[in-house]
């Protein structure tokens, strides 16, 4: 799923390493969302969903997950005329 910046609008990220479920220790997840609660819980629903975690090793999970927020440093800049 691809999902774009809204402007002017906070934008956070869920990193959530899934080297316990993979055994690939490089692996990480991504979730998006409004606020940060929004994407914890994106990536609770995929952890569950996707990789078929009972809940206590979505509570793991997301304890190790970082959470930031994004969209100041991948919002466009507007262009000046030179």
């Amino acid at each position: 799923m691809v999902q774009q910046i809204r402007h002017n609008e906070p934008q956070y990220i869920c990193i959530i390493p899934v080297e316990r479920i993979t055994a690939n220790q490089d692996e990480e997840i991504m979730t998006f969302g409004a606020s940060a609660d929004d994407a914890k819980k994106q990536g609770e629903e995929l952890l569950a969903s996707t990789y078929g975690c009972n809940q206590s090793q979505v509570l793991e999970l997301i304890q190790q997950a970082r959470i930031e927020i994004i969209a100041q440093w991948c919002a466009p800049q507007e262009r000046r005329g030179i």
